[in-house]
């Protein structure tokens, strides 16, 4: 279930950090292209304990904050698929209270090794898994792929970047589903053999959707609450557009020649290439530094733990996001510069597990423990973004 693509020969010669690259062809048009804009209001703000929200009958549905995070995790997975906007967020989040009530359930009935996941709780129904209850045996995934919320709001919303190519259909791929009622549509994802019941759950969702996604205040320049867990991880620039020329450790400083430790990696990429957000999160600090370094820090939910990601190098012009913004994964944060203690255009780029105030570590090591989305646009944002 879901590129103009620029090619050409660039002849790059960068400082001496960054060293000459010659002539390399590079497929980029995340440099000519913005993303699609994040529709205004539809990223998660906060995640509350709880929830009280009513269905079309009037029954009264207690919401905790596991669910409220599962539903958190729907709404910024369609924020970030092009195409779903706020209907489709609205559609998926009926969807998943009527099949689950937003609980990511196991079914060891079926499928014994299903708890060895995380779950909120073991469901009955033939082989369904998970918040919409899909089905292995009609495609959907694998046990494991299936009781990952985040796949299972990809697999809801399909498309192009769907992964399942479009069999079964996700909403995406469902000719025609703006013209359709919300609970229709929701039916038309999951064929249930109690097709009305969907749209019993819009007021509950449309709820659950202005809570989530309404600030309750001035933006905060810093975390007082947890971020919801992010639902997926992208590499923080396009693919095809740069090359490593620095790791993490001690080294001698290309300026000074002085011994210290290189807190990052460095990517020398063409400058103005779009810096892109590893994941969702709460932009702590953007801004220039005392020595004139731009610099970029966003905090993350990754793994239940708070983790900083740090973006250096861009310039005034080259900060596309402020203090108190949240962003969603891939999001166009930024352009490569080479403002402050550098030689070169670049990103140095840093992770910081615990939250921004504790030391750096070894950055690669750690992504490619991750499953990283490499892209070649921006899911979102950009100078040119209006939303």
């Amino acid at each position: 279930m879901k590129k103009t693509l620029l090619v050409g020969l660039v002849l790059i010669m960068f400082a001496p950090l960054v060293g000459l690259l010659g002539a390399a062809t590079l497929a980029n048009p995340a440099l000519t292209a913005q993303g699609a804009c994040l529709t205004p209001g539809l990223g998660v703000l906060a995640v509350p304990d709880a929830l009280q929200v009513t269905t079309g009958t009037g029954a009264t549905i207690s919401l905790d904050h596991q669910q409220l995070t599962h539903a958190a995790t729907i709404i910024d997975t369609g924020a970030r698929t092009p195409g779903v906007g706020y209907d489709g967020i609205l559609v998926a989040l009926m969807a998943a209270l009527t099949e689950s009530r937003l609980r990511q359930l196991a079914n060891t009935s079926a499928y014994p090794d299903s708890a060895t996941y995380p779950n909120d709780g073991d469901g009955a129904d033939h082989d369904s898994l998970g918040l919409f209850q899909m089905r292995p045996a009609a495609g959907w995934g694998t046990v494991a792929q299936l009781m990952d919320p985040g796949y299972q709001a990809r697999a809801f919303y399909g498309g192009p970047a769907g992964p399942n190519a479009g069999s079964p259909r996700g909403l995406l791929d469902i000719p025609g589903w703006q013209q359709l009622t919300p609970g229709q549509a929701a039916q038309a994802v999951e064929v249930s053999a109690f097709p009305d019941r969907y749209q019993t759950y819009q007021p509950a969702a449309t709820s659950i959707l202005a809570t989530l996604t309404t600030a309750p205040g001035p933006s905060p320049t810093s975390s007082e609450s947890p971020m919801p867990e992010t639902g997926s991880l992208v590499f923080p620039l396009p693919a095809g557009t740069y090359v490593r020329t620095s790791g993490y450790g001690m080294r001698d400083d290309p300026l000074t020649g002085q011994r210290r430790l290189h807190a990052g990696v460095d990517w020398a990429a063409p400058a103005g290439t779009p810096i892109l957000a590893l994941a969702d999160g709460l932009v702590l600090q953007a801004g220039l530094t005392q020595d004139g370094t731009g610099r970029i820090v966003l905090e993350h939910t990754i793994d239940a733990q708070p983790v900083a990601s740090v973006y250096l190098h861009m310039t005034t012009n080259g900060i596309h996001v402020h203090a108190g913004d949240h962003v969603i994964a891939g999001q166009h944060i930024g352009d490569v510069g080479s403002t402050g203690h550098s030689t070169g255009p670049h990103l140095h780029f840093e992770i910081h597990p615990g939250g921004p105030d504790t030391s750096a570590i070894d950055p690669e090591p750690w992504l490619a423990d991750h499953d990283l989305q490499h892209l070649t646009t921006p899911t979102a944002g950009g100078p040119r973004c209006t939303a």
